[in-house]
Parts: C-alpha cells; structure tokens; sequence
C-alpha cells in the first residue's frame, strides 16, 4: 500500500478546524518528578481544546523518584486521568504500549512528560485528523545540542534508508493516531525503536499519514535517556530485527513505489 503523506506547518494558517470526540493522551515518563504535574496540567488543557472528551494515561515506567505519587495524586482528583504502573523500567516503547493498549477514545495522542512539546499545536491537527490516521510531528527547529541534532539526523536517515519511510522526524514524541488502527497495529519494540515501528507498521496496514510543523522546547528539568548506550544499541537491535521482518513480508511481491503529497 503507497504511503500518502501530506505536510502542514503549526500557525495560525492551520488553525482549528471542529473538535475530536474523543481522544486518549498518552503519556510515558521515568523519573519526571520535576515535570509530571506541568505535564498532566499542560495535557489536560489541551485536550479539553481539542476534544468533546478526554481521557489522561500516565504511564509510569519503573520510575525511582516521586513521579508515581505525584501523578497519582492527581489523578485521585480527576476521574479522566488514570495512572498505569511499571514496577521496573521496562523501555519507552513498553511504556508507549501499555498505553496504547488501555487507551479507550477514538484517537489517541502521544507526547513525553518532559515539556519539551508545545501542546498549544494541538490545535493545528484538527484540520488535518478527518482525512488522515496518523499525524505525525515534526520539529521546526529542534532545541537540542548541536551533538543530539546530528545523532538525530543520522538516525531518520537510515530509518528513511531502511524502510523507504519519507518522515522527517521519526522519533518526534508529538503523534496523533485513529484508535482503531494502532490497536490493530502489532507492536514489539520495548525501547525507542517503537516510533519507527508505529510509522512503518501503520504504512503497512494502509495509513494515511500526515506531517505537522510543532514547536520544540528545551529541557528544563530532569534527564534525558536516549544517549544511553544500553538504549541507543537495544534501538539498533530492534531495528535490524524490523528491517528483517520487513523485508520477508516483501519478498512475494514487488513493493509499490512511495508516493508524497504535500500541500
């Protein structure tokens, strides 16, 4: 099945267009005491923005500091928000899949707990979600040291390579996807190969995908994991594992060429 991907660019042009009738935020964190409640506040006041109705799934992935509690706390307030437990770090794409899996509305949404997305972009998908099943963010221009920008552009481009996948930012936490079609979706990745995964498995199944322009902002608090050398060599093991599925799947037939459509 051909890939359609149509561009957008977050701003006023591409403003909000109708609501969402009901939309899960996912939202994975490890060790962001210093940032949940931002978060949970943040997320809240997007989706209710966006959506008739709203549901808030904090996924804490074996976190060893006060996340757990503080978003539990919350969510002992607030009936929308339900807090889903790690009791070990199990990986960003573990984490990402116990939300997807108890996600409830018609569209989910993903983002990190660690505020470096602009949730107020929200807005813009609205125009784009009735002809599409995936929304997929991109980063105008990435607030991140000068060596996370060139690790990150290595990495799109043996995605791009491998699979053939025009995506600009793979690996950006900003997505928005039809409920229907990720839970049928087989993911395995338990590390931050499970974005590639999403993308290349939703193209699979027939996805339509578009690409919205969002705003990115810089770390303040907590710590980053993905320069971790255990995480970046579990990414390149489960990519190379992909590649291969991939591959096998596409030996019967010859593959249709990748059309683009950007507007």
């Amino acid at each position: 099945m051909d890939l359609m991907l149509t561009t957008a660019v977050a701003g006023p042009a591409a403003g909000p267009l109708g609501r969402l009738p009901g939309l899960s935020i996912v939202l994975p964190c490890h060790d962001e005491a210093d940032n949940i409640e931002r978060a949970i506040d943040e997320a809240t006041r997007a989706a209710q923005r966006v959506a008739d109705a709203h549901e808030l799934l904090v996924v804490d992935d074996g976190s060893r500091d006060a996340t757990r509690a503080l978003a539990a706390e919350r969510a002992s307030h607030d009936s929308r928000i339900r807090v889903l437990v790690h009791r070990r770090n199990r990986g960003y794409g573990a984490a990402l899949r116990t939300g997807f899996a108890a996600a409830r509305m018609e569209w989910v949404f993903v983002t990190d707990a660690d505020l470096q997305f602009d949730l107020d972009d929200l807005d813009c998908v609205l125009a784009l979600a009735p002809a599409c099943d995936v929304v997929a963010g991109f980063r105008l221009q990435r607030a991140d040291r000068a060596h996370r920008r060139l690790n990150a552009a290595a990495w799109n481009a043996l995605v791009r390579r491998s699979f053939d996948l025009p995506v600009r930012d793979v690996d950006c936490a900003f997505k928005l996807i039809r409920r229907d079609l990720l839970q049928g979706l087989d993911l395995t990745a338990d590390g931050a190969m499970v974005s590639t995964e999403l993308l290349v498995r939703a193209r699979a199944a027939g996805a339509e995908i578009a690409e919205l322009g969002v705003t990115h902002r810089p770390r303040v608090a907590g710590r980053s994991s993905g320069a971790n050398p255990a995480v970046v060599l579990r990414a390149f093991r489960e990519l190379r594992a992909l590649r291969e599925e991939v591959r096998a799947d596409a030996e019967p037939a010859v593959r249709p060429a990748t059309r683009v459509r950007a507007v």
